[in-house]
């Protein structure tokens, strides 16, 4: 399982370096996951697969925990591997509705998230998922830089909370993504009237950008 596990790793990096390779230079040197360095990739057991790829420095494997080397083309990462054993927090965690992708990330203490991605029961580590989802992520990284992008040139004075917002699109954290949204654009009605719970970032981003380009 651990075997499977790294091939998935490895099948995903490579998928989203594919996608990648089609952007110009600039563009793709600012994907979160080419721009991060070395990483490590946390394998996350709890009702869901939890696959969290975290620039957080991690202490080194005790006890029952393992950890795997891995790398594709210019990417270098650690895989480890966490359970209810290993993290009891973990056990705590009821994901019979819905993955709970911020309290899995709050039980290891992960801050500094590259991406986070949720693999059903049932759906199996194939080469094939692998493909889709890394090729998704750099679609998806892509897309979030350019807006991130035109976000700053339009707000020069807010350039802290675009890095920010843009820190929280990426680890999944939606709520945060609109909170910083609308402190970009207090006075926006439209990102305001947003509800705060199920409001995606990509549809807060997209609110921010239009609203930022209204006033050019």
């Amino acid at each position: 399982m651990r075997q499977a596990m790294a091939d998935y790793v490895t099948a995903l990096h490579h998928a989203y370096l594919e996608a990648a390779a089609h952007l110009p230079p600039g563009d793709r040197g600012r994907l979160p996951l080419l721009a991060a360095g070395p990483l490590t990739v946390a394998a996350v057991g709890a009702r869901n697969l939890h696959v969290i790829g975290t620039t957080d420095p991690l202490p080194r494997p005790v006890g029952q925990e393992v950890e795997l080397e891995g790398s594709e083309g210019d990417l270098l990462w650690r895989l480890r591997f966490f359970d209810p054993v290993v993290a009891p927090a973990l056990g705590l965690i009821d994901e019979s509705e819905e993955p709970q992708q911020a309290r899995v990330r709050d039980a290891l203490g992960l801050a500094s998230v590259v991406y986070h991605l949720t693999v059903p029961p049932g759906s199996g580590l194939t080469p094939h998922h692998a493909q889709h989802a890394g090729t998704g992520l750099a679609h998806s990284h892509a897309a979030a830089a350019r807006d991130y992008d035109t976000i700053a040139h339009l707000a020069p004075g807010a350039s802290a909370l675009v890095r920010e917002m843009h820190a929280a699109d990426a680890a999944g954290l939606d709520a945060s993504a609109l909170l910083l949204a609308r402190a970009i654009a207090p006075d926006d009605d439209e990102l305001s009237a947003l509800p705060l719970v199920d409001t995606p970032a990509a549809e807060a981003r997209a609110g921010l950008v239009r609203s930022l380009r209204s006033r050019t």
